[in-house]
């Protein structure tokens, strides 16, 4: 009897402390719960209020000199792109054809051509107006000369810019051209058609040539586009600016449309291309002496007159003759 009334004891004893386990877990917990409800609400509040802080601020430097500036800048180049984009005159087609040979195909280039050319005028002749007294304070007519030969400069500066970047890709459109006919005559033997032709000379010139292999992946595109292959190795021929070019698109355009086979247009002009090449290295291998001449006259003969006649002069003049 005594033994049961221990274990009701013990069970009692058991429970209270067991009670008293839950109620004390939760407390912990509600407070805990409370405390992260707490900082995630504060922390809810810190982030708005840094977010509507971050917008007041952007507000605020939108009003900025630079924002405005920047601003202007930018409506005035949309405003002159908008202008000369409706203009069709002859001159205009010239100098985006002009742009595409340079290699800028960024719709904006004849509005930002037009907006360099003049800037670069006006600065150079503000410039050597206010420079020029400083450095040479004597005026009169050469003083006006010089700025207007700036301003001139100014003003010629970015076409000569855009004729040394066409001439530069010409060079490199020339060295290229005989291994990107090679190419198309390798792929037109395995089996392959000019378009896929094409892209896969494009992916193998790309280290070597990449302007070349960037007017291919743009005819590759306007392919893609819709644009038949003739009109797009017309177009090739055009950005390339080359005879070769412009003698492989009637090539291929006249073997298409007699319906003979490209395979065999390709390995002759191939091999016609790669003569051209070697005689243009033979060329300048030809037109080396005569240009060597010159350094010869003005660097070489000189040293070896003074050689020469230096020992005669030395004796001459202890000998006594003069």
């Amino acid at each position: 009897m005594g033994d049961m009334f221990s274990a009701f004891d013990l069970a009692f004893h058991d429970s209270a402390s067991l009670m008293l386990t839950v109620l004390v877990f939760l407390a912990v917990g509600t407070l805990t719960f409370s405390v992260m409800a707490v900082v995630r609400v504060r922390g809810a509040v810190r982030s708005r209020t840094t977010r509507l802080l971050a917008d007041e601020t952007t507000r605020n430097s939108a009003r900025t000199l630079r924002h405005s500036s920047l601003k202007a800048v930018t409506q005035l180049i949309e405003y002159t792109t908008k202008h000369y984009s409706t203009a069709n005159d002859e001159n205009m087609k010239v100098l985006r054809q002009r742009l595409v040979q340079a290699g800028i195909y960024d719709p904006r280039a004849v509005a930002m051509f037009f907006l360099v050319r003049t800037a670069l005028a006006i600065g150079i002749a503000v410039l050597l107006f206010v420079m020029l007294p400083i450095v040479r304070p004597a005026g009169g007519s050469s003083f006006w000369l010089l700025v207007i030969v700036g301003g001139i400069a100014g003003y010629v500066g970015p076409s000569m810019w855009i004729d040394r970047r066409i001439a530069a890709r010409k060079l490199e459109h020339r060295a290229g051209f005989p291994d990107f006919m090679d190419l198309l005559v390798v792929c037109a033997d395995s089996g392959l058609s000019m378009e896929a032709a094409l892209e896969r000379v494009g992916r193998e010139l790309g280290e070597t040539y990449p302007s070349l292999t960037a007017n291919i992946h743009v005819t590759n595109l306007e392919i893609r586009a819709g644009r038949n292959l003739k009109e797009a190795l017309e177009r090739f021929a055009e950005r390339l600016a080359l005879e070769e070019a412009r003698a492989f698109a009637t090539l291929i355009n006249q073997s298409i449309d007699l319906g003979s086979s490209i395979t065999d247009a390709l390995r002759v002009y191939s091999d016609d291309m790669r003569h051209k090449r070697l005689s243009r290295a033979e060329e300048k291998a030809y037109a080396l002496p005569a240009k060597l001449s010159v350094p010869m006259m003005v660097c070489i003969f000189p040293v070896l007159f003074v050689v020469i006649l230096l020992p005669v002069v030395v004796r001459l003049h202890s000998g006594g003759y003069f």
